[in-house]
């Protein structure tokens, strides 16, 4: 299905937008690469009026007050990836795994920093991410990531049955689904995989908030780490301005 084509017409609309180019910057998923990137800011009155919404239908992500989409000259690696929700049907694997997690409770807070979830992103950038920037990002460095949002933005966490959060996500809300910004979990439950736990449970979100999508931002077929997300039904890539299965 192609980006809707009102949503170039309300682009067109929205005259305010600045659109730059960033110089290259080592890659964060390819190593020995170069990176560039497109990306405007986004004002409380771009969002207000749906520049949020409609660039993600062309492949932009979010970071804080940023939007933004690779784009760099020699290399198409970066795919952006959705799941239709409405039409997704869990794999036997994945169906045990959901009854494996059965006594994890998923919950909405609000997108607020504290010191448990500081405590379980670092553990988990530890584990997962060493060598990468965010494994150096302080406390106050999470709560900028977390707080600062102009559009409806929320944490979804997984609890066990003593309250401790287990795995966290923070979720953009968009008009046609959910947008997975960053997660993280607890690296000493590998068994349970929360980080597939944590899509599907998003899956179901979506479906319960009438949302026909949740973004998972870019696969890239070459880095190990993107491998899951290959794993998923109905799975929509971008393709210029068409999302194809």
């Amino acid at each position: 299905m192609a980006a809707k084509g009102e949503d170039v017409e309300k682009l067109a609309e929205l005259a305010e937008p600045v659109f730059y180019r960033t110089r290259p910057f080592p890659c964060s998923y390819l190593p020995g690469r170069m990176e560039s990137r497109i990306l405007t800011v986004l004002s409380d009155d771009l969002a207000d009026r749906g520049l949020f919404d409609i660039l993600q239908r062309f492949g932009f992500r979010r970071s804080q007050r940023y939007l933004y989409r690779p784009s760099c000259e020699s290399c198409q690696a970066c795919v952006p990836v959705r799941i239709h929700a409405a039409d997704f049907t869990p794999s036997r694997t994945q169906r045990k795994q959901r009854r494996r997690n059965s006594d994890l409770k998923g919950n909405w807070h609000p997108a607020e920093a504290s010191d448990a979830l500081f405590d379980l992103f670092q553990r988990y950038e530890a584990s997962r991410h060493e060598d990468s920037d965010m494994a150096r990002m302080t406390a106050g460095d999470l709560a900028m990531m977390i707080e600062e949002s102009p559009v409806d933005t929320r944490l979804y966490c997984l609890s066990d049955a003593e309250g401790a959060i287990r795995a966290a996500c923070l979720v953009d809300v968009s008009d046609d689904g959910l947008s997975a910004v960053y997660s993280f979990f607890d690296p000493e439950d590998s068994k349970r995989s929360l980080g597939t736990e944590m899509v599907l449970r998003l899956v179901e979100e979506a479906r319960a908030m009438l949302r026909p999508y949740v973004y998972l931002g870019y696969w890239v077929e070459a880095c190990r780490k993107m491998a899951y997300k290959a794993q998923f039904d109905h799975l929509e890539r971008l393709n210029g301005t068409r999302w194809t299965s």
